[in-house]
């Protein structure tokens, strides 16, 4: 699946402030509740059972929390740019900045890893993460995100 068919213009949220890694995936469920029309609770708890098994936090400032959910009808990914770096059990110990939610229907999951490696590739170019951090809009930010997914990029 492309990037850009994972992260619609109105999925990125930029000068998010939270206090935690707790309060991140809440109020990213809150927003993915109100996309979905699915219970808040549901999608904040599936959240944190997959940070239990291990942090998703990939290094350099960047975290991909992500979960399958029964009956979700399709993909939803949200790119969130915070106001300040949290704690998120990093392995390299920097604090997270930059925030790549996924969440995959159950009944598909043949398309799920795929769609993270994606993501974790298009990540991998230092470039692109600082890009981000000074995007001016949303927009700009899930442009700069598509083209980079693009063949030559």
């Amino acid at each position: 699946m492309a990037i850009a068919d994972l992260f619609p213009a109105a999925e990125g949220i930029l000068s998010l402030t939270v206090a935690n890694k707790t309060d991140l995936i809440e109020q990213l469920g809150d927003r993915a509740a109100d996309r979905l029309g699915r219970p808040r609770e549901e999608i904040v708890e599936a959240l944190q059972a997959r940070e239990r098994l291990g942090s998703t936090a990939l290094g350099r400032g960047v975290a991909l929390p992500h979960t399958r959910l029964e009956g979700l009808t399709r993909p939803l990914a949200i790119l969130a740019r915070l106001t300040r770096g949290i704690e998120f059990d990093a392995r390299d110990g920097e604090p997270v900045d930059l925030v790549f939610m996924v969440l995959w229907p159950e009944e598909a999951s043949e398309g799920f890893l795929p769609a993270l490696s994606t993501i974790c590739k298009v990540l991998r170019d230092n470039q692109l993460p600082r890009q981000l951090r000074q995007a001016g809009s949303a927009e700009e930010a899930l442009a700069m995100l598509q083209a980079s997914d693009q063949p030559g990029a």
